[in-house]
């Protein structure tokens, strides 16, 4: 993988093993030399995040809308920075411009990102591996939720299958390549599809 998205909290959280997570995997994605795209902001794990990879000598693409940009404070160190108009063109060129994503703690806006890119991925829009970082184990009733929707009928096993689970970062990468060598068909996501140009 040469490029990969992470989705996380402008938060930093209660408990500071999640900051020194975000900061880890930004540190391991700079050290396998895997440029790290994310929100652009310089708050929470995403600046954890960014400051991880930069700090260990690694590229990074922020990505933030232009209100956004207006509220938070964006990063002023980045290796390139983005200035998109709205959420879903941010989305969509997030993706567009990546090999895989991976989802540490957060908010509303991280589930929303994950969902959305597991259902791109069921659709077989998106191809790469989308990684989650059980970090303290957040988010073990997310994954108790799933085992629930395939239980109910609500989710096939092989669509739950699409998400692949680690608690430490160099893991979820060594389990997202092995992820990505079963599934070559790694195509980019044709932006144009969810970017409303007129």
């Amino acid at each position: 993988m040469q490029s990969i998205v992470v989705y996380c909290g402008s938060n930093s959280g209660n408990k500071a093993v999640y900051a020194e997570a975000a900061y880890s995997v930004g540190a391991e994605l700079a050290k396998r030399n895997i440029k790290l795209i994310y929100g652009g902001g310089n708050m929470g794990l995403m600046g954890r995040v960014a400051d991880g990879a930069m700090e260990n000598q690694g590229f990074v693409t922020g990505i933030i809308p232009n209100f956004l940009a207006k509220l938070e404070n964006a990063h002023k160190t980045l290796s390139e920075l983005h200035f998109v108009e709205t959420m879903h063109e941010r989305k969509a060129k997030m993706v567009a411009m990546s090999d895989g994503v991976i989802a540490l703690p957060g908010g509303y806006g991280t589930f929303d990102e994950l969902f959305e890119i597991l259902t791109w991925s069921q659709l077989r829009i998106f191809n790469g591996p989308v990684g989650l970082l059980n970090v303290n184990g957040y988010y073990d009733f997310l994954l108790m939720q799933l085992d629930k929707m395939v239980e109910e009928g609500f989710l096939r096993t092989d669509n739950l299958k699409l998400l692949v689970v680690a608690d430490e970062a160099g893991t979820l990468l060594e389990k997202m390549d092995d992820y990505r060598q079963k599934n070559p068909e790694n195509k980019p996501l044709d932006s144009s599809l969810y970017v409303d140009n007129n």
